[in-house]
């Protein structure tokens, strides 16, 4: 990761690509750590502790060895700005600052903005679309969820959707489908960034290493995608029990309930509400020109936008400010700055490079075998680390293998895109959005804990991959 540079005469030298010689025991030992961190996270309920703090201790641990060990490039963390030289902590550039930024500032701007009552006339008129059926406004909410992970990202997805169906379910009397309308919209935010090829990280990263187009990454990945949210709204609707409404006397009633909501009772002034309004409309659009390289946003990137317009958002309460910060999961942000340094001291010990390394074998097994084996372990993988590092490693060791991922259209580039995305289906820590997911849920009190979350997403994740399998069986050879 290079520190960005921040001015034409800044000249970035620190890289935590890890080029150190590292013996074969430190590998074990990091992987070994990395293992009881995920135990542990699976273990939180039975050890009465916060995600953020098992993680932060593991931070801790990990960049204490790794000085002990010798492994991190305390020497390269020199950044040159106009002669002057900066010294920078070696966890500085080990956090994805752009991520941090996006949950940050997209919460700020989403909390604010309920304030104002957009979201809650946006729940309303939804739930008065369906006519009070949950199975329609979940499917309403499922479509919703997909579009603003592909044209957004899958974090500030979550945010918003998890917002409003709350918003719903609330008004509707039925806070007791929560659970599992939340859990389904965290799933289809991973299927959703399987849409476009500007959808999530890996899809770039992925998508620029094999030559893939915009266009020929639609056109090949939106069946796969309109075929999964069919599939997993039928599995979720099926065991969460939502359901029509199947007598004609439940429908009259709900009917009789949506037509007396008015979806101004929660609008507290018209300002608020119109200024949400266009904000909301001028966040959408810039979130999506950040990830369109040439716009001057595009170098700014998606976290300062989400900044932005928190802040902006902020104006209005400037002196309560914060109550407003009161509100904010500073869990869920310590969680991520904590998983970011572990990965990252993780890339340093060649854990990741073993993983990949492991990997190789799989390129001789044959055209079908081959890709299938190569997305369920980087699924597997991905489940458990940050899918980015990952698929940036797999880009560099396909393009390098002869007739595999040096081949134009190669399955195997399908593989590693695949799996990278749904892979974050298996755990609550494979996705941000999935994580963020989970965060809502005990927002409003609903028990989720790892290994519950494991428990409930794997046969959505499994019936995923298989549809996946099957898709590039048939149509991506």
């Amino acid at each position: 990761m290079l520190i960005p540079i921040v001015n034409p005469d800044a000249v970035a030298v620190a890289e935590s690509g890890a080029h150190h010689a590292v013996s074969g025991w430190i590998t074990a030992v990091f992987g070994a750590l990395l293992v009881v961190m995920i135990v542990a996270l699976a273990l939180e309920e039975k050890i009465h502790a916060k995600k953020s703090v098992i993680v932060g201790v593991s931070a801790v641990v990990c960049l204490l060895l790794a000085a002990i060990l010798g492994i991190l490039p305390f020497d390269e963390l020199t950044l040159d700005m106009a002669g002057s030289e900066v010294d920078l902590p070696v966890y500085i550039p080990a956090v994805d600052w752009g991520v941090i930024c996006i949950i940050l500032g997209s919460s700020l701007f989403v909390d604010i903005t309920a304030r104002g009552g957009l979201f809650s006339w946006i729940a309303v008129r939804l739930t008065k679309t369906s006519g009070g059926d949950p199975l329609k406004l979940l499917i309403l909410y499922s479509v919703m969820t997909v579009v603003f992970s592909a044209l957004l990202n899958n974090v500030t997805a979550m945010i918003i959707i998890g917002s409003l169906t709350a918003v719903s379910l609330n008004r509707l009397g039925r806070q007791d489908q929560l659970l599992g309308f939340l859990l389904i919209e965290g799933l289809l935010t991973n299927v959703g960034g399987l849409l476009t090829l500007i959808s999530s990280v890996p899809n770039i990263i992925i998508g620029k290493t094999a030559g893939i187009s915009f266009v020929e990454f639609f056109v090949k990945a939106s069946p796969y995608v309109l075929v999964t949210m069919v599939v997993t709204i039928w599995l979720g609707a099926k065991l969460y029990k939502i359901h029509r409404l199947s007598s004609g006397d439940e429908r009259s009633e709900a009917a009789e309930r949506v037509a007396g909501f008015d979806e101004n009772d929660g609008v507290d002034s018209a300002f608020g509400f119109w200024l949400g309004a266009v904000m909301l409309t001028a966040f959408i659009a810039c979130i999506a020109a950040a990830s369109v390289p040439g716009w001057f946003l595009y170098d700014l990137g998606m976290g300062y936008v989400a900044m932005a317009f928190g802040v902006v958002m902020l104006i209005r309460y400037k002196s309560t400010a914060d109550r407003v910060y009161q509100g904010l999961d500073w869990d869920l942000l310590g969680f991520f700055v904590f998983l970011f340094i572990v990965i990252n001291v993780m890339e340093h010990a060649l854990v990741l490079d073993a993983i990949g390394q492991a990997l190789k074998p799989v390129f001789s097994m044959g055209a079908s075998t081959g890709p299938l084996v190569l997305m369920f372990t980087s699924a597997a993988v991905s489940s458990v680390t940050d899918n980015i590092p990952l698929a940036a490693m797999l880009a560099r060791i396909l393009d390098t293998v002869p007739d595999v991922g040096g081949v134009k259209g190669s399955p195997y580039w399908w593989s590693v895109i695949f799996g990278a995305n749904l892979g974050g289906n298996l755990t609550p820590i494979g996705s941000a959005s999935t994580l963020v997911a989970v965060a809502i849920m005990h927002k409003h009190k609903l028990q989720m804990s790892f290994s519950r979350f494991v428990r409930a997403a794997i046969p959505f994740a499994l019936l995923q991959l298989a549809l996946a399998a099957a898709y590039m069986l048939l149509f991506l050879r």
